[in-house]
Order: C-alpha cells, then structure tokens, then sequence
C-alpha cells in the first residue's frame, strides 16, 4: 500500500470560482480540470497547491467545494487565493499506482518565497528561499515538494537559504508556476526520507558528542562548513531523477 496520500504529479489546475467567509473557516468552490472530478465522492482528498483538502460537495460538473480552517488559512498560500486565483490539483493516489515524483502527504512545512525567475532557452529556473527550520532538509539532487509538486534541487545553498529548481515547458504546461513571479509565496513540504535521516544523525552527534559540540562547530566555521553537513548522503550514492 501507498504511505503517502499523493504523489507530486499535478493532474492540472483548478481556478476558484467561488470564496465564502464562514466562522472559523473559508468554503472554496473550484472549478476542476476536465476529467478530474470522474469518481470524486465526497471525503475524497484532493491536493490544492500541496495542501490536502476534503470534498465537501459537488457544485455542478467538473465543481467541487471544499472546506479550509483557520491554521492551514495562515500557513499556507491558500489563505490569500480569491474568485479566479489558480492552484495545482491532484486526486488522491489509489493502492498501486505509480508514483512519478515522490510520495507526498499533502502537510504542508512551511512557506518558501520565489526570489529569482530565469527564462533559459526552452526552460524555467525559480530560485526559491527556504525559512531557515527547512533549510537542512534540502540537498542538490534530492527532492521537494513545491505547491504540491514534486521537483528535484538542481541547486542549494543552505548558507543563503536557497534553492533552483528547472521546469521543463510540460510543468509549466499542467502547473501554474509559469505565471508565478519573484516575491510569490509557495508551498514547501520536505521530502521525509530525508528529514529522518538528517534528524536522527543530529540526534546521535548531540548524544554522543554532547560537550565537543561547541568545539566541533568552531572547527567547521573555521573551514566554512555546518554541522548540518555532517548529515549530507553519503558519497556515491546514486543520483536522483532530474526536476520534471
């Protein structure tokens, strides 16, 4: 079985077409890409820019609403979507489908913020910034989950807080990241893989260390490294997919 809810393969986007103000919450209608409401029951989870949501009803074809409480309103994107404001959508993944990204859960992390848009030829490259919490977790190659989408790091630089990822014109076709702009919040939600891995081996340097850390991160200062490095996948392993 699945242990994620969702795979970072955007199906396509959804517009809003309808915000209501409601006691703690806000009801958004949606107006969902052709096809994708085919079998979608209410309870079913659908990912909006990464953040798992609950149909709560069918608005007419290819419409559903779905309901958003006050905290994923304030740490996430979907606080600030308005009527017309676009999103990625994906369907819950069914046990045995392919996973094309990397199992997401739909919780999002934390909010990055795109500081850079370059337009190579035949590609699009966004520099995100990371809120420092996050920053350990991401490495070169490896992957994130950007406003529901999985993507691999071309490039990282923990120190500045940021990192690169290349679309190719096929994302940029099924997302809405060709008209995102530099200073647009996203969605970040780390792959967890790697979050254990680094979050045990610094478990194990605070335990076993203990009172050589505040020699040890002098050490590293003095050669322009992190304690954080120390977690950095071992040499040789193999490469990951490049970003999609």
């Amino acid at each position: 079985m699945l242990r994620r809810m969702f795979t970072g393969i955007v199906q396509g986007v959804a517009r809003v077409t309808r915000r209501v103000e409601r006691p703690g919450l806000v009801s958004f209608e949606l107006a969902l890409p052709p096809g994708f409401d085919e079998g979608l029951e209410v309870g079913a989870s659908v990912a909006v820019d990464g953040v798992c949501l609950t149909v709560t009803g069918h608005a007419g074809p290819s419409r559903a609403t779905f309901d958003v409480m006050q905290q994923s309103l304030a740490l996430t994107t979907l606080g600030a979507l308005t009527e017309g404001s676009a999103a990625n959508a994906e369907r819950a993944a069914k046990d045995g489908a392919e996973i094309g990204g990397h199992p997401l859960s739909g919780h999002v992390d934390g909010l990055g913020r795109i500081v850079q848009v370059r337009r190579p030829e035949n590609n699009h490259v966004l520099r995100i910034e990371l809120p420092p919490a996050l920053r350990r977790y991401v490495f070169a190659k490896g992957y994130v989950a950007v406003n529901g989408c999985s993507l691999t790091a071309a490039e990282v630089d923990r120190t500045a807080g940021w990192f690169e990822v290349w679309l190719i014109p096929e994302t940029l076709r099924m997302t809405t990241f060709g008209s995102r702009r530099e200073g647009d919040p996203v969605n970040i939600e780390i792959e967890r893989q790697t979050q254990v891995f680094v979050d045990t081996v610094r478990e194990a340097i605070d335990e076993r260390l203990g009172p050589l850390l505040p020699a040890l991160r002098a050490l590293l200062g003095e050669r322009a490294a992190a304690l954080d490095d120390l977690a950095l996948p071992p040499a040789g392993a193999p490469p990951l997919p490049p970003s999609r």
